[in-house]
């Protein structure tokens, strides 16, 4: 009886496994790296569960296509839109996250403001809040301006794409109360979670990032 019911229970579990398609293979295999990402730190991820991940937000011909031929020969696997904020005024810009299979891009209409190869990618920053804020750390180098400061409505999809695609999910940091950014030229900047009756994002006088 007890052979019979380890082999029927295996038998159960390949048969659920088989039944899977490609699509949602994928699907569970995201929902997983989110989960050891996200489960428990950041607010927000347990409504978050039961809403499937989006293979793109937009697609290629949503892309302008002076972009598509800069980053000709890599495949796109992803492509959100985003707000930008400027590492020192902190101005709101409307950009598209762009994820290939090797680097991210920054793009604002025909431009690519940003390229981050995944090589080189030093960090993923959130808070622990429900905000839509995500910081991505960039090495100290004349490539790079700085850091970069994207705000996304779909902020869990985002980042586990982006950490998977990367293949750095362990350098995915969420934070509390605030974190450090680099501005450029070895400057840095603060960035300062807090909670409030509604959602802003604005400099303050001490020259600050707040995210209410």
């Amino acid at each position: 009886s007890e052979m019979l019911q380890k082999i029927c229970i295996r038998n159960l579990v390949r048969k659920y496994c088989q039944g899977f398609t490609a699509e949602k293979k994928v699907q569970l295999q995201q929902k997983v790296v989110a989960s050891a990402v996200f489960r428990g730190k950041k607010e927000g991820y347990l409504q978050s569960i039961n809403q499937p991940f989006m293979d793109t937000r937009l697609k290629e011909n949503d892309i302008n296509p002076k972009v598509l031929q800069l980053i000709q020969g890599e495949k796109i696997k992803y492509v959100t839109p985003v707000i930008k904020y400027d590492r020192n005024g902190f101005k709101a810009r409307d950009r598209l996250l762009v994820l290939t299979q090797s680097s991210a891009y920054v793009v604002e209409m025909a431009k690519i403001k940003q390229k981050i190869d995944y090589a080189t990618l030093k960090g993923i920053s959130t808070s622990n809040l429900s905000d839509g804020i995500v910081v991505i750390h960039v090495p100290e180098d004349n490539k790079q301006k700085g850091d970069v400061i994207l705000q996304c409505e779909h902020i869990f999809e985002m980042i586990t794409k982006l950490c998977m695609l990367a293949n750095k999910q362990n350098l995915v940091k969420v934070v509390q109360g605030s974190l450090q950014f680099r501005i450029g030229s070895g400057k840095e900047g603060t960035m300062v979670f807090t909670v409030g009756q509604e959602p802003q994002v604005f400099k303050a006088k001490n020259g600050q990032l707040t995210v209410v």
